[in-house]
């Protein structure tokens, strides 16, 4: 049986809009979807502001490209790593970006490698630009990668009436389980998950306090909940029925 192919990723950082508190959550994020060929990171490194970057990137073999700031209130950082990008795309050697930024700027980029039939994954705080966070195929917010790193910092469990009052979260949880669901109303919770990703790019059980989509959507107790055997015989899969239809 041949072995399932590994992603090879390209994994490329704007220091200037990234903190170093979340390289290990980083790398740990990128390390599910594949290998990083490629870590590269772009600011002035003669910049005080980058000392905490300077301090991580030996142990994680980050490499630092060096960019001076040419011109005040131009970021030249941007210019470096797009074209960077493009000229990693022209090769022909990845199957995936990671583009490391809460810059807009990054938009047209990202759109750029999607048309050229490669996933993109971003990673940015929560102010980051939606134009941006939808041009990606998949975006994680940087919140969440320091919350794991530092404890202090956790992302707040959501309760359930919380759940609920989240219109948008609501919408989306239903029309996926809608989409995915067979004849009598139940889904498999998996294709849910793919479901949700291919309509929100930048939806994460863990921006709700949860480690997982099927801890979420007991929590939001909004759908039935049934365990039935796997095709193995050994494990469970969980599928699910919107309560409305079971009334």
């Amino acid at each position: 049986m041949a072995s399932e192919k590994t992603e090879r990723l390209t994994v490329l950082i704007d220091a200037d809009n990234t903190q170093a508190s979340i390289i290990d959550g980083l790398l740990a994020e990128v390390a599910k979807y594949g290998i990083a060929s490629v870590k590269r990171i772009y600011g002035d490194w003669t910049s005080q502001a980058l000392k905490g970057w300077k301090e991580v990137l030996l142990e994680h073999s980050i490499q630092p490209i060096q960019q001076f700031g040419y011109t005040r209130g131009k970021n030249a950082t941007d210019s470096a790593m797009i074209i960077d990008a493009m000229d990693l795309l022209y090769t022909g050697n990845f199957d995936g970006f990671c583009i490391v930024s809460s810059d807009s700027d990054f938009t047209k980029l990202a759109s750029r490698i999607r048309e050229s039939g490669l996933f993109v994954y971003g990673f940015g705080e929560k102010k980051t630009p939606s134009a941006f966070v939808s041009a990606c195929d998949k975006f994680i917010y940087t919140e969440v990668l320091r919350a794991r790193a530092n404890e202090s910092e956790a992302i707040v469990r959501k309760s359930t009436a919380e759940l609920k009052k989240d219109t948008r979260l609501v919408m989306l949880l239903r029309n996926a389980v809608d989409s995915a669901s067979d004849d009598s109303g139940w889904a498999h919770l998996a294709t849910v998950g793919n479901t949700i990703a291919k309509q929100s790019s930048e939806f994460d059980p863990r921006n709700y306090g949860y480690g997982k989509l099927g801890e979420l959507v007991r929590a939001a107790k909004l759908f039935d909940l049934e365990e039935r055997p796997a095709g193995d015989g050994q494990s469970k899969s969980i599928y699910l029925r919107d309560k409305r239809k079971s009334a």
